[in-house]
């Protein structure tokens, strides 16, 4: 490994300092090596600002795991790079979750007589939201229903459940979801 000599430490000797927890040595390594992680994000990203919220998340994991860091086997800037991959990976799955979700609250949108369809994006995105913060088994049924246009029946025989537990778990979610918006306030519209 070549030791740069930036400051007043190595990359070795600033490894050292950091794995043992010198806050003086994290505040240099961000120094030195948060533009390198900010471009290898912002290639990745293609995004500056996500690009400089990867980067202070990566220097944010690597001093909290910096337990897990041993100089000896590997470069600091290398180690921070891994890290950086996994949290641009991150970046994309939100990015394309939030994507996801705008798509089909857009193709959500009905026509309502004398309303503003903006109101029905909003509608679109809550309930979305809603129904993701719904148990796995109501969530899915809920899917199937509304987003795939299965009967209940249907939905009972390609989840192999009784009807009557498809029906009751319908109800418990409209119920709850109605509870949601309406807290929200947003039950009224």
């Amino acid at each position: 490994m070549v030791a740069w000599v930036t400051g007043t430490r190595t990359d070795a000797e600033l490894a050292e300092g950091f794995a043992r927890g010198d806050e003086g040595c994290l505040a240099e390594a961000y120094r030195r090596w948060a533009g390198l992680v900010h471009t290898f994000a912002g290639r990745a990203l293609g995004d500056a600002s996500e690009a400089e919220d990867v980067t202070q998340e990566v220097f944010v994991s690597a001093w909290r795991g910096r337990a897990g860091y041993s100089p000896d086997r590997g470069s600091l800037p290398g180690w921070l790079l891994g890290i950086a991959r996994r949290r641009i990976a991150d970046a994309l799955r939100a990015r394309s979750s939030r994507q996801d979700k705008a798509r089909r609250a857009a193709g959500a949108v009905v026509d309502r007589p004398g309303g503003d369809p903006v109101d029905g994006v909003v509608d679109s995105v809550l309930v979305m939201d809603e129904l993701c913060a719904l148990p796995q088994p109501q969530q899915q049924i809920l899917r199937l229903a509304f987003y795939h246009d299965f009967t209940q029946a249907q939905i009972a025989e390609r989840l192999d459940l009784p009807l009557g537990t498809v029906k009751a778990h319908v109800r418990r979610s409209l119920g709850r979801l109605r509870t949601r918006m309406e807290m929200d306030g947003d039950g009224a519209r």
